[in-house]
């Protein structure tokens, strides 16, 4: 499915799926509604994968990788090579994510899709080597990526999901890495939120107050120089965003086409979720929130989709680390639903009108 194909071909989820879910929900051996989020997480996957007993047996977290020409204003407190070094980490099975995602039972595939560094021919079942750009420009002296790259980078994630649509996935996560990368993050939330540079500018990996101002002036000089077209979601991809945000993008804009769940992780994964529901608001029924990032301008953007986070737990790792937590909590939704005795299977009275 090529990227108009699968954006006009995006659907609502079936309210009849819905429908059947919450009432097999109401029948179970307690009171109606008291197992809460859970009971929502249940009936949204019911209602996503349109059939009364999902499986979601095979989970896997996508982490794309990019690096970012910004990276050279001192927006960060890591240097650029961090992130191939990362990469080769991920691959390797030793960061948080990895950790995380064997804990939750899912597999972790990370996607070259923007890294300033040549792997060598590296491939195997945890590494796709999909490089649309050797990192993006400096998006403070012109645009990041052109139109063409930015597309790619969107269309890298469709495909991405489409391949692991068909080997029978069940659900994905949402993951990043890149030195800077909530640079153009930030920037993005603000053309696409209206909330303002300083309200939605964090600290990123850690940076201190003087850098952290500076920050904030490399982000509103980046707007104010390229003048991202708010209305045009791949215009503002492209003149002020990264590569792992547009496969972000991509991939949520595939799962919806799949009718396959995405977990989104944090600030970074939000920003590319952002872009996929500026281009088709339609993949909001497809989505999981996973988490309330420590970074400020999180917030925004989930209002602006109109996603709830499932966790709270001060995370700003990115990665995908959220995304492989809550599948945890979302699968514990689907046990309920699917192994939970109903009343009539139980012989428990209900209870009274």
């Amino acid at each position: 499915m090529d990227f108009n194909t699968v954006v006009t071909g995006i659907t609502n989820t079936n309210g009849k799926f819905a429908e059947a879910a919450q009432h097999r929900l109401d029948s179970l051996t307690k009171p109606q509604g008291s197992l809460g989020r859970l009971e929502e997480f249940a009936k949204q996957l019911v209602a996503i994968m349109e059939t009364p007993m999902p499986e979601l047996d095979r989970k896997v977290v996508f982490t794309f990788a990019g690096d970012h020409g910004v990276a050279d204003e001192g927006v960060s407190a890591f240097p650029k090579e961090v992130t191939p070094q990362m990469v080769l980490n991920f691959i390797n099975g030793g960061a948080g994510i990895n950790v995380l995602a064997r804990h939750a039972g899912a597999e972790v595939v990370v996607v070259d899709i923007g890294v300033d560094h040549d792997f060598g021919g590296l491939q195997n079942e945890r590494f796709f080597s999909r490089k649309v750009v050797s990192g993006t420009k400096n998006m403070r002296r012109g645009p990041a990526m052109t139109n063409a790259e930015a597309r790619k980078c969107i269309e890298t994630g469709i495909e991405i999901a489409n391949v692991y649509a068909e080997k029978g996935y069940k659900i994905f996560g949402t993951g990043d890495m890149g030195i800077a990368n909530t640079t153009p993050s930030s920037a993005i939330t603000n053309v696409l939120t209206g909330v303002s540079v300083e309200d939605i500018t964090g600290r990123g990996t850690g940076i201190n107050d003087d850098a952290w101002t500076n920050k904030v002036q490399v982000i509103k000089d980046a707007i104010a120089i390229n003048r991202p077209d708010a209305s045009n979601p791949v215009d503002v991809l492209a003149k002020i965003g990264g590569t792992e945000i547009g496969g972000i993008a991509g991939l949520v804009l595939g799962a919806a086409a799949n009718k396959i769940p995405v977990v989104i992780d944090g600030f970074i994964s939000t920003a590319g979720a952002l872009i996929a529901y500026d281009i088709n608001a339609k993949t909001k029924d497809y989505m999981f929130a996973s988490h309330m990032s420590q970074e400020i301008g999180h917030r925004a953007m989930l209002d602006k989709i109109g996603l709830r986070p499932i966790l709270d737990l001060d995370l700003r790792l990115g990665e995908g680390t959220g995304a492989a937590l809550a599948m945890l909590l979302i699968d514990a939704g689907l046990k309920i639903y699917k192994e939970m005795a109903t009343f009539e299977e139980a012989a428990v009275s209900e209870q009274n009108d």
